[in-house]
This record gives structure tokens, C-alpha cells and sequence, in this order.
């Protein structure tokens, strides 16, 4: 190895999340290891990735943590912005700049911005919900804030992989959905298994009395999963894709209501 394609391979952290490649090029050393660590189990060394960002670190606006996300397209390039990050982004060209501040919080944000636009044309979607793999199928939990999404992982049994407590990665394959761990961390402070597995259901939570699955129709199965679909552009074709996309989900994998007991016996009806 050249010291020129060493030099390059150092400045590099390439991470995988459900099959598409991200190379994350910085020259500040100190941020590459903040990557590296915080993607760990994601990280690998794509020898072509499918997109490459250079990031360019700067100090954030006084009001990042109230500025909105924006996302929007302009002459074939995705622009979005915060008050700690402002990204271009061509797809077209497999390429884009990111300016942000030295914080993971930043570069999650962007990668997961980045995978909404990817996915709503591969007919898959982010999804507010934990999921996780049991006898080889996944299983995913959505709810609102305080539905128990972090309880219903926190209490998966041993023979569980955990994909996510908080961002789920739903991706169409010919044979149906399939899930895909993420390192998106929710209130467990930790990343999900670099895993993947077709979607057996989707269970909308809800915390009562005793344990007991109900089914949902079509219509509020679609209108609850649309609701829970992390979507950030206003793009009226995207937005179409995304709602095929849930419509052709519903239509597939079965979208129960799951009320549960937080304790380990709601998992015993989780089949």
C-alpha cells in the first residue's frame, strides 16, 4: 500500500446501514475516531462505496437546537439544514459536502435524512418504532412517545437480537420487508445488531391491563404507519412513493395493536 492510499483509507469511515454504504471523509482525526466509535458494528471498509461526504467541521449556530430541519432540491442537488449542519448532497454523482459541528448528533441526523431520500425510491422507509429478530424473523413496535418502545426491548428475552429501540429500517425485497439494524440509539443508549430479517409483524403499542393483540383494518393500519415514517422533504413524488410504499406494507405484513404489561410475559403473545 502506497503512503497516499494509506493517508486516504485513515481519513475515511465508511458505514453500512441495510446495504447502502456511506464513506464519511473528514481530516480531523478526532472526529473520524467520534465516528467510528459511535457506528461501531456499522463500520466497514467499502471498497466502493455507493455515496461519499466530505465533511467540513465548524462551530454551531447559538439556535441549532431550535432551527428546524429543512429539506429541500435545487437544480439536482438535496440541500438540508439545521442550525449545526448545512449538507448538499448529489445523488446523481454518488457525492456530497456536509458543514457541521464537531457533535454525533449532527451526522446522525444527516445519515438518516440521507436514508429517508434513498429509501422512499426503493420502496422502503425509517420508521419511529424498536424492532428486533426472534426465530429468524423481525418484529417491529411502534407507539407514540411513551407507548413503550424502550420497555418492550429493555424486556426482549435472551434469544432476541435487538435492531433498534428507536429508528427502524424497512427495506422491499422481491419476497416482501424486510428489517435492518440501525445504529440510531434510543433511550437504551446503545446501537442495534448489524442484522436483518424479513418482517413477520408490526405491533402498534399500547401499555393496559394484560396482554392481548387486536387486529387493525387496512385504512387505520396505513394511517398509523404513515404517521410513525420518518419523512423530512416536501417532495409531492417522494411523498406519493412513501404512501405506496405503506399502502404495499399494510397489504403484506400483518399490523396488529398490541397491548401489553411491561413485564416479560407480553413477549410469551409476540409470535
Amino acid at each position: 500500500m502506497t503512503p497516499a492510499n494509506s493517508m486516504a483509507a485513515v481519513e475515511t469511515v465508511s458505514v453500512e446501514i441495510g446495504g447502502t454504504a456511506i464513506s464519511l471523509r473528514t481530516p480531523d482525526a478526532s472526529f473520524r475516531q467520534l465516528l467510528a466509535y459511535r457506528y461501531a458494528g456499522f463500520v466497514g471498509n467499502a471498497y466502493r462505496p455507493q455515496f461519499e461526504f466530505d465533511i467540513d467541521l465548524c462551530a454551531p449556530s447559538e439556535s441549532a437546537s431550535e432551527d428546524e430541519v429543512q429539506v429541500r432540491i435545487e437544480g439536482g442537488d438535496w440541500l438540508l439544514q439545521r442550525g449545526d449542519f448545512h449538507a448538499r448532497w448529489r445523488p446523481a454523482a454518488g457525492r456530497g459536502q456536509i458543514r457541521q459541528a464537531h457533535s454525533p448528533y449532527a451526522i446522525d441526523s444527516v445519515l438518516r435524512i440521507v436514508h429517508t431520500l434513498i429509501l422512499a425510491r426503493q420502496g422502503g422507509f425509517l420508521l419511529h418504532a424498536a424492532s428486533a429478530i426472534r426465530d429468524g424473523r423481525a418484529f417491529l413496535f411502534a407507539g407514540v412517545s411513551g407507548a413503550g418502545k424502550t420497555t418492550i426491548s429493555r424486556l426482549a428475552p435472551s434469544d432476541t437480537v435487538l435492531l433498534s429501540d428507536e429508528i427502524s429500517y424497512v427495506k422491499r425485497h422481491d419476497q416482501g420487508f424486510w428489517a435492518y439494524g440501525t445504529p440510531f440509539a434510543g433511550e437504551l443508549a446503545r446501537a442495534g445488531e448489524n442484522r436483518s430479517a424479513p418482517i413477520e409483524a408490526l405491533f402498534f403499542l399500547e401499555k393496559g391491563p394484560a396482554n392481548r393483540i387486536e387486529p387493525l383494518d387496512a385504512t387505520e393500519a396505513v394511517r398509523r404507519l404513515l404517521r410513525n415514517i420518518l419523512f423530512f422533504a416536501n417532495d409531492a413524488k417522494l411523498v406519493e412513493l412513501i404512501f405506496q410504499s405503506a399502502c404495499e406494507f399494510v397489504s403484506v405484513v400483518p399490523v396488529q395493536r398490541l397491548i401489553f404489561v411491561p413485564d416479560p410475559r407480553a413477549w410469551e403473545i409476540i409470535r
